[in-house]
């Protein structure tokens, strides 16, 4: 809708890892050995895919930064480029009712690309790691003025609307 290439992390981790770039491969090797790739790498990824021609005239962020550190490291990547964030969407949605949405999906999708880990345990705990270190960005991004919050309750529709209004589409 806005012309601009949406940057998924893990997008963004297997394009580095199948182009071979230096942080490409530190990933691989990483993700090899069934370890979390850390702050750095990603960090690093980001950064080589903001370099890329289609991403300067603007991205959207998706799953990055998800720690302050991140987002620290995005705000000096940021500056370093003469680039900047014009705002920062949180989509709230009521805990439950997301785990059910999303038990519901894997039900629905089985053995149809859902993923192993929609069960309602493993997305309880994504929730609470997203509480323990991904919820402080509302208050980094709020302090900054770019922090902008979408009903993610709402249908579809609304929810897309709410999100152009949002960034001034």
């Amino acid at each position: 809708a806005f012309g601009i290439p949406q940057l998924s992390t893990g997008d963004i981790l297997r394009a580095a890892i199948r182009a071979r770039t230096p942080m490409g491969l530190e990933a691989e090797a990483v993700m090899d050995r069934g370890d979390l790739v850390s702050d750095e790498v990603v960090n690093g990824i980001v950064s080589e895919r903001l370099d890329q021609e289609d991403a300067r005239k603007g991205f959207i962020l998706d799953g990055y930064p998800r720690t302050i550190p991140q987002a620290e490291a995005l705000d000096q990547m940021l500056v370093e480029k003469g680039m900047a964030l014009d705002a920062v969407v949180e989509i709230t949605a009521d805990a439950d009712t997301l785990t059910r949405r999303i038990v519901n999906r894997a039900k629905e999708n089985a053995g149809a690309g859902a993923r192993a880990d929609d069960n309602e345990d493993v997305i309880r705990n994504r929730l609470a790691v997203y509480r323990e270190q991904t919820a402080p960005l509302v208050e980094h991004y709020r302090q900054k003025g770019l922090l902008r919050t979408v009903d993610g309750m709402a249908p579809v529709e609304q929810v897309a609307a709410a999100i152009s209004k949002a960034v001034g589409a």
